[in-house]
């Protein structure tokens, strides 16, 4: 049996279209393997999904999703980890960072 993973603060930062739409705190949820879960209240205002998933499918590689608003799942598509900035994910018109 696999222990709930706690939620802890960060800030997060979503880009979309090379735009940001969000920066500020997020909740961020560990889901094994490297894959994380990103939510708040703000996030679900400002870019219209409960949250984003980021599952890792191989090094620096992984594939973005978003929960839409009131169940279901839309996949933003693939994205590899930025050599520069390590703690974002860089997709064809979007990118998601957590600290």
């Amino acid at each position: 049996m696999l222990a709930q993973a706690k939620v802890k603060e960060a800030t997060c930062q979503i880009d979309e279209g090379g735009q940001t739409r969000y920066k500020g705190k997020c909740n961020f949820e560990p889901q094994g393997g490297g894959s994380f879960y990103i939510s708040h209240p703000n996030i679900t205002k400002k870019v219209k999904v409960e949250g984003l998933m980021v599952m890792i499918e191989s090094k620096d590689q992984a594939v973005v999703q978003a929960t839409k608003l009131g169940g279901g799942g839309s996949i933003w598509g693939e994205a590899v980890r930025s050599q520069k900035q390590k703690a974002c994910w860089v997709g064809s018109d979007f990118k998601v960072c957590v600290w």
